[in-house]
């Protein structure tokens, strides 16, 4: 079988210094550094000169430690010690922030509707419930955020980090699914009784509103069809609104100053993960940049791991040197595996770029080691010859999960 063609490189300076690139979005499955990739993004493209803002989703709070901040809030904080100039003079910096899943909720309620009345939907109890705890909410709230920020006009890029969802594709189900959740079965159950007008519960809707309501109540408690019913009325109005807002970002995120990188780890299912994501994004028509394969393991030395464990069999006198060697021939048979597992990405996407990150000694904790990630980032370049394929592809069926 002959080798597979060698991926283009992701250039990732050149996106960064672009300055119809507006917002880069970072996507992938849990746990392959899509964080990182974001912060250190960020880093390097202040110091390029470009007003930056670097937006988080990121329940343990990592960002904020490693960029020396004491906690992120739901606005953009200035991060001291970042920025440069780039082209033309222009004098870049950094901002953070970290997603507030409920007040952004909040915002959007006060932002379409009356004072009174957004003050009665957010002490609402349902409301509560289904702004913290609703399936599909937080990636709906960060594309309100981003949506947000994209509108004040205010920063010449925002890179985002997206939810850390067990599917990389919930970042993009997120409007429809609210909307489903709008149009849906339980808003019509639960309006049913202010659309009555008081009348008989059980004439109007029937004996399977009980159950539905019998199940809710265990989460809402004994007032849920007054709290329910006064909730659907106050919030009726606004669902127009979520959507449009809903239809807007998803707008900005297939515009030409869009680009998504897609993050994985050169492991089986990140690389599927990934696989469905660019499969997601072509279909969708969004613009992608590339492939972040963080955590690699180039080999160090051009001795291949029979010679070296051949070798290592041979020193018997020796074996602190015959342990290296053997250790040398693991970390070859690991860049190995991790070089099929890129074949068969690239053999099913051969025009998507690439770029590899190799592994990091230390957890990043500090703008230096994020400054380390950016410079890895930028620097790395795919092989000269990737290994040979396999002939199963990776995008093999894979559940979606949810």
């Amino acid at each position: 079988m002959s080798p597979s063609k060698a991926p283009q490189a992701l250039d990732i300076d050149t996106l960064l210094d672009d300055a119809a690139t507006r917002v880069i979005v970072c996507c992938g499955s849990g746990g392959v550094g899509k964080t990182t990739t974001s912060a250190a993004l960020a880093i390097r493209a202040a110091e390029r000169g470009r007003r930056t803002v670097v937006l988080t989703i990121d329940p343990a709070k990592r960002l904020a430690q490693a960029l020396g901040l004491a906690a992120l809030s739901n606005e953009p904080g200035r991060v001291e010690g970042i920025g440069g100039s780039g082209a033309g003079g222009n004098r870049g910096e950094l901002h953070a922030m970290m997603l507030d899943m409920r007040r952004t909720f909040d915002e959007m309620v006060q932002a379409h509707s009356e004072p009174d009345r957004a003050e009665k939907i957010i002490a609402n109890p349902f409301y509560q419930t289904i702004s913290s705890s609703f399936s599909g909410t937080q990636e709906y709230m960060a594309m309100e955020k981003l949506g947000q920020l994209a509108a004040t006009g205010e920063w010449d890029l925002i890179v985002v980090d997206t939810p850390p969802s067990r599917s990389a594709l919930d970042f993009l189900d997120a409007p429809q699914r609210m909307s489903t959740f709008l149009d849906g079965r339980m808003i019509r159950l639960l309006s049913a009784p202010a659309r009555a007008g008081g009348r008989g519960l059980m004439k109007i809707v029937g004996a399977g509103f009980a159950l539905f309501a019998k199940a809710v109540s265990t989460i809402l408690g004994g007032q849920l069809l007054a709290d329910a019913s006064s909730f659907v009325q106050a919030f009726d109005t606004m669902f127009g609104g979520f959507r449009e807002r809903a239809t807007a970002t998803y707008q900005l995120l297939r515009s030409p100053g869009t680009a998504f990188v897609v993050v994985a780890a050169p492991e089986p299912d990140a690389l599927r993960e990934a696989a469905y994501f660019v499969d997601r994004l072509s279909a969708e028509e969004m613009p992608l940049a590339g492939l972040v394969l963080n955590r690699t393991h180039p080999v160090l030395a051009e001795l291949s791991a029979t010679k070296a464990r051949t070798v290592a069999d041979e020193l018997r006198g020796a074996p602190l040197a015959a342990a290296v060697l053997r250790l040398h021939a693991d970390r070859v048979d690991l860049a190995e595996r991790e070089e099929r597992l890129l074949a068969r990405f690239t053999s099913a996407h051969p025009s998507v770029a690439v770029s590899r990150v190799p592994v990091v000694a230390e957890d990043v904790t500090d703008l230096g080691g994020l400054r380390e990630i950016g410079a890895r980032l930028a620097s790395a370049a795919a092989p000269v010859e990737a290994a040979p394929a396999p002939p199963t592809p990776v995008q093999q069926p894979l559940r979606k999960a949810r």
